[in-house]
């Protein structure tokens, strides 16, 4: 198996490699060059598997042995899904009138990204410790990729995190998360902008080889595969389990699953998009808030940034940059990278780019959207608890207002993919009237000291932004070193 970027200027990486990358050189992201097909037999197979052993099967297909041997993988997957709440890592809540909840928050941060987080940060050790190297990470978060980064990564001694979070748009529990670890290989920044805002200088740093060749800068965010290949097991899981295919009749045509994401960056659905092209029959619906350049995309071929992200009562996905469409963009177009590089660099010159006629046709057939404003949050999570006694994040809730307001052929199993708990969005869950009980670990953060660092707004924050991220990764490097000799 070897990867490509989808703008055509890398071709015959291997897993490797990509894993310790952020964007391709060439500014696209990594795909696989070939996608491969998933039979019946194979799916039935699987049909009987854990979560964590689906895991390893399908990152087998990804990752040849040569790389990471296969007994080798089996440890590192088990070991990152070890600690999880609930036994088989994810769980399936089936509620009244065929309302599925595939709960994918029972990791350490309380979000779905401690899922693959856990394992890329894994592959990632053992290639440092095989190789005795190190790496930089850099990471921009929404609220949730960085907590689950930080969690994943404190106290190993090859690896420093620097993560950059919005201030004042994220939850006092996504803040604490990150804020409160003191471990010396952590460095958190606090910027005064929006997630898209923080993008721009991440890619500048990226994109300049001599500083990632120089100090091992990579990336956890789902730029990085890794994230997008393990994000491929919960779609998997989730059919397998509900799509209602028989195990022992191997003629019948597979049945169809519908599966709801809310929709920021374009990581999940980017990986609903990967697993459909390996041949289930996936209806795949991308669900937004107000920031709805998805939908726009979806429903008129509209891809624009509007001027201004705007805060919701959903703030991991208040992201107006939804930068694994491109992925999307080189599935739906067979892998035509001069034309995703053209969609892709217009837009981000531009902050705008109108599909043409047929490129809209093809990804309006394949995906359906919607999106949701903070009152339909709100109705929504009263209205699931009315019915149900069931708690939904707010995330969670911008997904299942598409069961209540869009009627569907009941032959088709649904999903709803429940990416944070509710615990970690108390104000919102007060707002529509309810409470939830906070786990102790998260009260406990309250009680813990912090440190960061501010990146002000200024007049030229994109530069003054980079530069002082460019010299946090050469000091934290050289730092590093020093530690190294004094330990030794």
């Amino acid at each position: 198996m070897k990867y490509c970027s989808t703008r055509g200027g890398v071709h015959g990486w291997d897993f490797r490699d990509v894993l310790f990358s952020g964007y391709a050189p060439d500014g696209g992201m990594f795909m696989p060059e070939t996608i491969p097909t998933l039979t019946p037999e194979a799916l039935r197979c699987w049909s009987g598997l854990s979560y964590p052993k689906l895991v390893v099967e399908v990152a087998s297909i990804f990752i040849p042995s040569q790389l990471i041997p296969r007994e080798d993988l089996n440890v590192l997957v088990h070991s990152a899904l070890s600690g999880f709440a609930v036994p088989d890592v994810i769980r399936i809540v089936q509620l009244k009138d065929g309302l599925s909840i595939l709960e994918l928050f029972h990791g350490d941060t309380l979000a779905f990204k401690d899922l693959a987080m856990t394992c890329t940060v894994r592959f990632l050790n053992y290639f440092l410790q095989r190789e005795k190297r190190r790496a930089t990470v850099l990471v921009g978060t929404s609220g949730d990729t960085g907590g689950s980064a930080i969690q994943s990564a404190k106290g190993l001694c090859g690896v420093d995190v620097v993560v950059v979070y919005p201030r004042g748009r994220i939850t006092p529990v996504q803040e604490k998360q990150m804020i409160t670890c003191l471990e010396d290989n952590i460095h958190v920044f606090a910027a005064d902008g929006s997630s898209d805002d923080i993008d721009q200088p991440l890619r500048h740093l990226f994109a300049d080889q001599e500083l990632v060749n120089s100090y091992g800068l990579m990336s956890l965010n789902s730029v990085n595969w890794s994230r997008i290949l393990i994000q491929l097991a919960h779609f998997i899981y989730a059919y397998l389990q509900l799509s209602g295919m028989v195990q022992d009749e191997a003629h019948q045509p597979l049945p169809e699953l519908e599966v709801v994401v809310p929709t920021g960056g374009a990581g999940n659905i980017a990986a609903g998009f990967i697993v459909k092209k390996m041949g289930l029959p996936l209806k795949l619906v991308a669900m937004v808030n107000a920031n709805d350049i998805v939908h726009r995309t979806v429903t008129s071929g509209d891809f624009t940034m509007a001027r201004n992200v705007t805060q919701t009562l959903a703030p991991a996905i208040d992201i107006q940059d939804p930068y694994n469409m491109e992925r999307v963009f080189w599935l739906l177009l067979e892998r035509d990278s001069a034309a995703v590089k053209n969609i892709m660099e217009e837009f981000q010159q531009l902050h705008h780019y109108t599909l043409l006629e047929n490129q809209h046709k093809l990804l309006s057939h394949t995906l359906s959207s919607g999106t949701v404003n903070d009152e339909g949050i709100l109705a929504t999570t009263r209205r699931c608890w009315e019915e149900n006694q069931y708690v939904l994040c707010p995330h969670t809730a911008v997904a299942v207002w598409h069961h209540y307001h869009c009627p569907h052929d009941p032959a088709v199993k649904r999903c709803y993919l429940a990416t944070a708990s509710p615990a970690k969005f108390q104000a919102t869950l007060r707002r529509a009237g309810l409470n939830f009980d906070l786990p102790d670990a998260i009260e406990a953060l309250d009680k813990l000291p912090s440190r960061f660092q501010n990146l002000e707004r200024t007049s030229d924050w994109c530069k003054d932004w980079e530069q002082r991220l460019r010299m946090t990764i050469q000091s934290v490097s050289s730092a590093r070193i020093n530690r190294v000799a004094f330990y030794r």
